[in-house]
């Protein structure tokens, strides 16, 4: 056994080592960061130049093209900077390069001007594809031989993604909406900044686990197979019976990531500036267009080809990966409304004025959301800094610095608020409620998929996608009354509550499912190929999230804002009785994974 990862674990906090503390706290000022301002773009761009916080203005259509294309590239940059640690950097480097490089996305982005704000986007992209593949490889690498423990350790850290997204949003978004736009990016750099520096003053916490890679890796070294069943035996003769890329393969993968590329670069460019990268037409289609369709082509015959030369077990198990990558574009493609079109519902559609009884029952539960978490996760701070003091005091001070500063900020909003005759709540505001729902709701799914009902993958997507579409149904029942093509409305807030209950319901059973089976019916040698592939199904959801919600406008004038969710209705549910009904088919491809 490693003589740093038995170090790892003598030291422990809440029964795990305390790494995972320090990984928990990074994590969580990461995700502070980029919910904080990835919930405010929709906002600042479409915000009325003529007002008390002006924004850019923009009209919908060409902000949710930026930031479909923003949100597609943080899951495709991922892929590259997960290579780069495996090969040069190692992982711990790699986290502090990346966080170093999305606090410059955040700096830049408080100036609010044109160059700035597109430097922001681009470094915060370039910094995500460093730090977000490789926090969670180095978690793997600490449990390396107590297996056991694994899935323990990823729901600790995973509740500080939520806990990060939660008061990332409540309070990035409460200073830009109250006192500015720049007041919210900075606040999301600030804790970046303070995240990089407590994770990189515990470095001696880790000694060589997440370092440096060796230049012999664990995965080239050969392992033996002891299974003894047929179809284990078929499975470890996998491993000889190779399939290299070929100089075909090659050139597909070349040209269809061009194309890919070209369009995500080419939608925000025409729409905003009116020139196009490709100006050009065929057979009726935009050069864009047309772009993107032999790209796509092109990736079509690359996975085809690819895999028709595996051996039937193999084959058999990547084409349900296949199915289930297309119903994980469908479920982001309309979930991640919560970026736009939703944001969008909060702000001009929703009667977020309360009086009298009602108010003060919101700000009493507001603040006990918003004080509880916060005590536990101070709580945590303070056994991690009594175990750990000796050894990682500077980070420990660090990190108390940053607790401090979010005492004062939760503090100061609550009194804000508190001395308001009335409460408007923040348009912000109601992105917190997903992270609150899956930090409530996920022990209770953990715990079904730990009984006997546990359903099959195709019925978790199918039942995912039907929550989901469900969500948006009560979205268009709510904004059945608003007249067509209205700009504003004042509807009871009820129903964006439901929608974000039922969205993450949905996410639950489908979300964390995805790469678990991906990892179960893929042999190793491919994985990291199979997990470029799914990150990519997400990178094309969250394009295409942008694009469908970039026709409000258009689909709101020609018909109603209630048959624009109607569409988010319709088509998720489908494609959830579609997966319901192949789940034999399914079973079948899948040979026994369960």
């Amino acid at each position: 056994m490693n003589t740093d990862i038995e170090n790892l674990f003598k030291d422990r906090v809440l029964g795990h080592p305390a790494g995972l503390i320090v990984l928990f706290f990074t994590e969580m000022w990461e995700r502070f960061s980029f919910y904080g301002m990835r919930i405010l773009l929709i906002l600042f761009l479409t915000a009325p130049l003529v007002s008390d916080n002006p924004g850019w203005d923009w009209p919908r259509e060409h902000a949710l093209a930026l930031i479909g294309t923003y949100a597609s590239l943080l899951y495709l940059t991922p892929i590259i900077g997960g290579y780069i640690a495996d090969k040069i950097t190692g992982y711990r480097l790699a986290v502090v390069i990346g966080c170093a490089i999305m606090t410059l996305g955040h700096a830049f982005m408080a100036f609010e001007t044109t160059t700035t704000f597109y430097l922001g986007l681009a470094f915060l992209v370039i910094g995500t594809g460093f730090f977000k593949p490789n926090i969670t490889s180095i978690i793997s690498e600490m449990y390396k031989g107590k297996e056991s423990k694994k899935d323990g350790a990823y729901t600790i850290f995973y509740m500080g993604v939520n806990a990060g997204a939660f008061f990332g949003m409540m309070l990035c978004g409460y200073l830009a909406e109250n006192f500015g736009w720049s007041w919210g990016f900075g606040l999301a750099g600030i804790f970046m900044f303070l995240g990089m520096m407590q994770f990189l003053l515990a470095k001696n916490l880790f000694g060589s686990v997440g370092g440096r890679p060796d230049k012999v890796s664990d995965s080239e070294v050969p392992q033996k197979s002891t299974d003894q069943d047929s179809e284990s035996n078929e499975e470890a003769q996998v491993a000889e019976k190779l399939n290299p890329f070929t100089t075909f393969d090659y050139i597909l993968i070349g040209l269809s990531a061009f194309g890919g590329l070209l369009y995500l670069f080419n939608d925000p460019i025409e729409k905003v500036s009116g020139n196009s990268l490709v100006p050009f037409e065929v057979g009726g289609l935009s050069g864009s267009n047309f772009i993107v369709l032999v790209a796509l082509i092109l990736f079509l015959i690359l996975l085809v080809s690819r895999i028709s030369r595996y051996i039937p077990l193999v084959r058999d198990r990547i084409i349900a990966v296949v199915f289930f990558g297309i119903f994980t574009v469908i479920f982001f493609a309309a979930f991640e409304q919560a970026l736009g079109s939703m944001t969008l519902f909060a702000r001009d559609y929703t009667n977020r004025n309360l009086l009298g009884s009602s108010a003060m029952i919101f700000k009493v539960v507001d603040a006990l959301l918003t004080t509880v978490p916060l005590i536990i996760i101070t709580w945590v701070l303070y056994l991690l800094f009594k175990k750990t003091y000796s050894k990682i005091g500077l980070s420990n001070i660090v990190l108390g610095l940053a607790f401090v500063g979010i005492w004062t900020l939760v503090i100061y909003r609550l009194i804000d608020k508190f001395s308001q005759e009335g409460n408007q709540i923040d348009a912000s505001w109601f992105g917190i409620l997903n992270s609150f729902f899956i930090i409530t709701l996920a022990p209770l799914f953990s715990r079904w998929w730990e009984s006997k009902y546990n359903p099959s993958a195709a019925m978790k997507y199918g039942l995912g996608l039907i929550l989901l579409g469900l969500g948006f149904a009560i979205l268009s029942y709510g904004s059945a009354g608003i007249t067509q093509g209205s700009k504003t409305a004042s509807v009871s807030m009820i129903f964006l509550v439901l929608a974000y209950l039922l969205h993450t319901m949905g996410e639950l059973c489908l979300s964390p499912v995805g790469l678990s089976y991906l990892s179960k019916l893929v042999p190793a040698r491919m994985i990291g190929f199979m997990f470029g592939i799914w990150y990519l199904a997400i990178a094309i959801g969250q394009k295409t999230a942008g694009t469908m919600g970039g026709m409000i406008d258009k689909i709101s004038e020609q018909y109603s804002l209630s048959v624009f969710f109607l569409m988010f209705t319709l088509v998720p549910i489908a494609f959830g009785l579609i997966s319901i009904v192949l789940n034999p088919f399914l079973k079948k491809l899948m040979h026994g994974v369960r």
